[in-house]
């Protein structure tokens, strides 16, 4: 197994993919090699591309990655879809709006499944990070789920978070409410060549006007026609703008820590909870089911009993 960690360091892409299917579905095996590998990591510049659906993510993604490449950087994209609920299968379409990278051998595209995690990434997604920062990607693209404004899982996993919007998304109420416009770091009005984007413009000012955020940092506004490659070079240098900004006066490593921070309680998190449920005795969840359905206890009360066993 130490030979697949030895031959992702050593740029080879088979092994970078076959890592990745054990991160997504043996991630217990997974995980020895994945400490191997984390000593070569931290050096990616980690870039979040969220929105709601319809609003362009995939065709920004491919036309960065062309960018960036241009630019002479190695990119990795991380495409998270969907799961459905009822066959839990997934499309992993994505890539399919990336056919212009996706020969280049400096570009490597993964696409997951959320299989049922909410936040707009799957459970893998860290771990598939680790993976290609360790595969000496220069910058690594995560494409969120795209399900809107409850969609900021991506702001902990990434250094910048892009954050589109289109003309046609909504009202400017709409536009003002919160969730994921306040995690972004760079936003972008995309198929700005469609009716209403001075009134996106106008109000997402506002909003940076009237919100409290917990830096000096102002997100631009940047307009992209994603399909034309319009605007795209503007939305590259914001992201490096951003990278810089993070690195005065050590705003980086500031953010790492915290993330780290998250990452260890979320982990510890569902970690307690399967050993804690393991070791119940066979059919004492169902019967505390019962007796909650029955109003004979609430749920705080099951847990505390479950715990008190």
């Amino acid at each position: 197994m130490n030979d697949l960690a030895a031959s992702v360091l050593a740029g080879d892409r088979r092994a970078v993919a076959r890592l990745l299917t054990l991160v997504e579905n043996a991630p217990v095996e997974a995980r020895r090699l994945l400490a191997t590998l984390y000593p070569h990591t931290g050096h990616a510049h980690v870039i979040g591309v969220t929105g709601a659906p319809g609003t362009g993510k995939s065709t920004l993604v491919n036309q960065m990655t062309l960018e960036l490449r241009r630019r002479g950087r190695t990119v990795g994209i991380i495409a998270v879809d969907p799961t459905s609920p009822f066959s839990g299968g997934a499309i992993l379409g994505d890539r399919i709006r990336m056919q212009d990278v996706a020969g280049d051998p400096g570009v490597f595209i993964r696409s997951m499944a959320t299989r049922g995690s909410l936040g707009g990434l799957a459970r893998a997604t860290a771990d598939a990070i680790r993976v290609l920062d360790a595969f000496g990607r220069d910058i690594i693209l995560v494409e969120t789920v795209g399900v809107g404004q409850a969609e900021v899982e991506i702001a902990r996993a990434a250094h910048t978070t892009v954050v589109l919007q289109i003309p046609t998304l909504g009202d400017d109420i709409q536009i003002l409410k919160a969730g994921i416009l306040e995690i972004a770091d760079v936003l972008v009005i995309n198929k700005a060549d469609l009716p209403g984007t001075e009134r996106v413009r106008a109000a997402l000012s506002m909003m940076l006007d009237l919100g409290a955020r917990s830096n000096d940092w102002r997100p631009p506004i940047i307009e992209t026609i994603a399909v034309q490659g319009l605007g795209i070079a503007a939305v590259i240098d914001a992201v490096e703008q951003h990278l810089a900004y993070l690195k005065d006066g050590g705003r980086l490593a500031q953010r790492e820590r915290q993330r780290v921070h998250d990452e260890i309680v979320s982990l510890l998190r569902d970690n307690l909870t399967a050993r804690t449920l393991a070791a119940l005795p066979e059919g004492a969840l169902d019967s505390l089911v019962q007796r909650v359905c029955r109003r004979q206890i609430d749920p705080y009360a099951a847990v505390q009993e479950i715990i008190g066993k």
